[in-house]
């Protein structure tokens, strides 16, 4: 019996890192030119890019600086690791709808929820409408400023 509880503790603790990192992205406003470097989606012009035009005002600009010449399916990779947050009170649709996986909508239960006073309202309205683990990816692509 003590080795499954081991198990299953040993599994439940490998699934939350394999969660994290999957959640884990990079800031394009924040991130340094070498952590951009790791990210396989990006190229060294697309890094030097994202260096030189920062600080992004918002989601927008960083996907006018760095969407272009991109297809839907490039923009979903490369926006799964490297996002600047949008602001949830401020966004615009067109910023919502760059998150990747973001349906019409889910963005607007994004809007109809505002203003956010915290994130944990944030969850709580939108677990109405997605599971645990997407509430938590979602999450992971905003912010309240």
């Amino acid at each position: 019996m003590k080795k499954m509880f081991a198990s299953a503790l040993a599994a439940l603790a490998l699934a939350g890192i394999a969660q994290a990192q999957t959640l884990a992205r990079l800031d394009a406003n924040t991130a340094t030119a070498a952590e951009l470097g790791t990210v396989k989606e990006l190229t060294a012009a697309q890094v030097q890019t994202i260096t030189s035009k920062r600080p992004f005002a918002g989601t927008a600009a960083f996907d006018v600086a760095l969407g272009a010449g991109l297809s839907a399916e490039q923009k979903t990779a490369l926006y799964s690791k490297v996002f600047v947050p949008i602001d949830l009170n401020k966004a615009t649709r067109e910023e919502i709808m760059l998150i990747p996986g973001m349906t019409r909508r889910m963005a607007h239960e994004f809007e109809e929820y505002r203003p956010y006073t915290s994130l944990a309202q944030f969850d709580k309205e939108i677990g109405k409408y997605v599971d645990a683990a997407e509430v938590a990816r979602l999450r992971s692509y905003v912010a309240l400023k």
